[in-house]
């Protein structure tokens, strides 16, 4: 974990962002637990319980920042923002368990936008997410039990 902290302290200061308490702890709140996605809410409220005048607004920006860094992974699931810290910083796909909420990093080959900006007349694609969603092979052994 110190060096996924290490890593995102760095890309911080490299773009001139100060390294705060509260940054070092939104950073260590994703990176204890690399392979899951976290739900904002419930960061926010142990982030707030540890520095009482930190508002929403500054933890939902900050990992906005973060996420243009490159440092963690924002989704929206189920109406609710989550949170992971990014496994590995280069293009890449996830399989997601719909029991235990593990991530799998899958590696694909690049889509290609024309394609889909065929099906799509007058629209400009700047970005995809894509994820699968299932249930791994741990969470299939134990339903066996």
């Amino acid at each position: 974990m110190e060096k996924l902290i290490d890593q995102a302290q760095t890309i911080i200061k490299d773009h001139h962002l100060r390294w705060t308490k509260q940054r070092k702890m939104m950073i260590e709140s994703v990176a204890r637990h690399p392979d899951r996605y976290f739900n904002i809410v419930e960061i926010d409220q142990y982030l707030r319980e540890q520095f009482p005048g930190l508002s929403h607004d500054t933890i939902y920006r900050n990992f906005k920042e973060f996420e243009k860094l490159g440092i963690v992974e924002l989704r929206q699931h189920h109406d609710q923002m989550q949170v992971k810290y990014s496994c590995d910083f280069t293009h890449h796909h996830h399989f997601i368990c719909d029991i235990c909420g593990r991530v799998q990093e899958i590696q694909m080959p690049p889509i290609d936008k024309k394609f889909f900006e065929k099906q799509l007349p007058g629209v400009k694609i700047t970005g995809h997410r894509f994820e699968l969603h299932g249930i791994c092979a741990q969470c299939q052994k134990k339903s066996l039990q």
